[in-house]
């Protein structure tokens, strides 16, 4: 009997056990998710006696990162926290300790061991990068009750999947302050990302000083740039993250910003060279058969190579069609008498040249995936941007470059400008079930998700970004397995308002636009709309990049939407859990939504009218209209009058078209719900 109750009590045990370990994931807001994690009985209490020591260091990285910490902490949990600074020479009660100092390159350590107890916390790396992941992780384990803050007792190993996990920016389209990209630093950091990639050229403006080539940023920037203190200014900002810096500098096409400056270096003469208003693919290239080309990239790489320690140079080298390559008779003889039978042989031919001036920098040259050809040494890094099935699954240049040898890095299916779906971006699994040898593996360094900024400006910027890059940041650092879109959605709510805290304005700055575009008007009802709008994806609202231009206004309707809009989201959730369960809790939520909607037009109507706003009018008409007469059929549970139909079909057919360059965002619910009401 005793030897029964004790089998009984170990079951239960090992069950409470196993079950605290399967809901884990639900209790901490963690993003990325780490290694591994075990719970504890104990809990930290957060109080004014808080203090941290690190092992051996001054100013350094961690020292740091532990005052702003503290700072934060501080603001989080509104404790008065009496250091207010760490400690060095005595022991704290969260001790950090690491063994070396990074030197910020692909073979990093960033792992970390976290321990929580109740007296005292531990972190523990092999790199004071480490240590930064670590104290990151911490911040986010910060909880309470209704009378404290603590941080809840746990055992956390944790070590990146990639050691490349990048966010690009765009700032030739549009220029982008300094404080943009020191405020989206911060939050790569506080999701563990680990390479900037500057993309600092292209055809709408050159934007770093250069002091060998003047006229670079004289003529070619229209004044915005960055000076060669603000480049290091950046670097050093990012480095005390934990984070590398890769420049961009895109070569031989998108070029009509180098040759506004220096038309000489140009492959078609007599040609008018200006920076480009638009956004799209140009004609005006390098020419690759004049030595005074080569001879100007060494000197500019040279000197822009100094402002980079990052042993990686990224040369672009993507979309270039050789139109003028065409037309031009001498170089087409070039060609011919070096055996290079197409445009693409051309640029190879471009690329070797390059390769062999940025080894002589001790600089790896990295390149958009059409740098790719046989002759291509394979010391160049593959930047993936296209391939099969949008995210490789089934292979496409990131697995073709792993294959042939290349490293690689991959952002195709990673373009958060396109404003697809955080569920798009998440569902993306950089390798899929590709099978690798064990180098071709780990010749796979990451990803990088992409910003391009034809259609974004510093008022918009974030929340083009925020918060779907977290969620992809998670694709970077966690194991495979971890992939469950729910869970993740839960935990990314939380970390969306967390990213606030660093001075993200992705949520904010949307109230900032509908208050300028209704002239300081009671935006209530815009907000409901934007909540249920979302701008055209995948370049759909600048088609062919003609509709808008560098100085077109970015601060109306559409710019105030954004991907995942809120309460579509959790209606479009309803309307399938209802028709396909008849739950009548989702249900309840379903008619509760559409009978706010009924009454938006009422509501818009109270807003005087201006030209920003005036297309919204019909579009807030017809939403109200078909909300109204599905509202009535669900409470009623009676099939649609004729009269209603024909109302409710004409107002689904308007909402189908966008209306001023956004899409309504519930319109596949309200036809499912109308298919459903005909058939009662």
């Amino acid at each position: 009997m005793k030897k029964n109750i004790f089998i009984l009590m170990l079951c239960n045990v090992l069950w409470l056990s196993c079950n605290s370990q399967t809901n884990i994931n639900e209790k901490y807001n963690l993003m990325p998710w780490p290694n591994d994690i075990i719970e504890n009985t104990s809990k930290f209490i957060i109080n004014s006696g808080i203090t941290i020591s690190i092992n051996g260091e001054d100013e350094g990285r961690v020292y740091k990162a532990a005052v702003n910490f503290l700072r934060r902490l501080s603001n989080r949990s509104g404790v008065f926290i009496d250091k207010g600074f760490p400690i060095t020479n005595e022991k704290g009660n969260i001790i950090i300790s690491f063994e070396t100092v990074s030197s910020l390159s692909i073979n990093d350590d960033e792992s970390y061991a976290l321990n929580i107890n109740n007296n005292t916390i531990t972190i523990k790396a092999k790199t004071d990068v480490g240590a930064l992941r670590g104290l990151e992780t911490l911040l986010q384990l910060t909880a309470n009750d209704d009378a404290k803050y603590y941080f809840p007792g746990v055992t956390i190993n944790d070590s990146p999947r990639f050691v490349w996990r990048g966010l690009m920016i765009d700032v030739s389209r549009h220029f982008q302050p300094i404080d943009v990209l020191k405020r989206n630093l911060r939050a790569m950091a506080s999701v563990k990302m680990n390479v900037f990639h500057w993309h600092l050229t292209d055809d709408q403006g050159f934007r770093v000083e250069s002091k060998v080539y003047p006229k670079l940023h004289q003529l070619a920037s229209d004044g915005l740039y960055y000076t060669q203190i603000q480049i290091k200014e950046i670097v050093n900002y990012a480095s005390d993250l934990g984070i590398r810096v890769v420049p961009e500098f895109d070569v031989p096409g998108h070029a009509s910003a180098f040759l506004t400056a220096y038309p000489e270096l140009s492959s078609k003469e007599d040609y008018n060279y200006t920076i480009e208003r638009y956004s799209g693919v140009f004609d005006p290239t390098l020419n690759p058969t004049k030595e005074i080309t080569y001879k100007f990239l060494d000197n500019l790489f040279t000197e822009m190579a100094s402002l980079f320690p990052d042993a990686y140079f990224h040369i672009g080298g993507d979309e270039n069609e050789g139109k003028h390559w065409d037309e031009n008779k001498d170089i087409q003889a070039f060609m011919t008498a070096n055996n290079l039978k197409t445009n693409h042989e051309l640029q190879t031919y471009f690329n070797i040249r390059l390769e062999k001036i940025l080894k002589k920098l001790n600089k790896n040259l990295m390149g958009w995936d059409e740098i790719m050809t046989p002759n291509m040494p394979k010391s160049a890094v593959i930047h993936a941007w296209r391939g099969e099935n949008e995210g490789l699954i089934k292979g496409g240049s990131l697995i073709s470059a792993a294959k042939a040898g290349y490293k690689t890095v991959l952002s195709n299916g990673f373009y958060i400008d396109r404003m697809q779906s955080l569920e798009y971006h998440y569902s993306v699994e950089p390798i899929g079930n590709i099978k690798l040898t064990e180098k071709e593996h780990a010749n796979i360094l990451g990803g990088e998700a992409t910003m391009w900024s034809e259609l974004v400006t510093p008022l918009t910027i974030d929340s083009r970004i925020w918060p779907r890059t977290a969620a992809i940041a998670e694709r970077f650092w966690s194991k495979k397995e971890v992939n469950n879109l729910e869970n993740m959605k839960l935990r990314l709510n939380d970390v969306s308002y967390k990213l606030e805290e660093l001075g993200i304005t992705h949520i904010r700055n949307r109230d900032v636009i509908l208050r300028s575009i209704t002239n300081n008007q009671d935006i209530s009802t815009l907000i409901d709309l934007s909540k249920i709008c979302e701008p055209l994806k995948i370049y759909e609202r600048n088609k062919n990049g003609v509709e808008y231009k560098t100085f077109s206004p970015f601060s109306l309707f559409a710019d105030a939407c954004v991907a995942d809009a809120e309460d579509a989201v959790i209606f479009n959730k309803e309307v399938k859990a209802y028709l396909e369960n008849s739950n009548n809790e989702s249900l309840e939520v379903v008619k509760k939504s559409l009978k706010k909607w009924s009454n938006i037009h009422n509501s818009f109507q109270e807003i005087k009218i201006n030209s920003k706003i005036k297309d919204l009018e019909s579009f807030s008409e017809n939403i109200s209209i078909a909300s109204e007469i599905l509202l009535m059929g669900l409470e009623t549970k009676k099939k649609i009058s004729l009269n209603n139909q024909t109302n409710l079909t004409l107002a689904i057919n308007v909402l189908k078209e966008p209306c001023m360059d956004v899409e309504l965002a519930i319109i596949e619910s309200l036809e499912k719900l109308s298919q459903f009401l005909l058939q009662v």
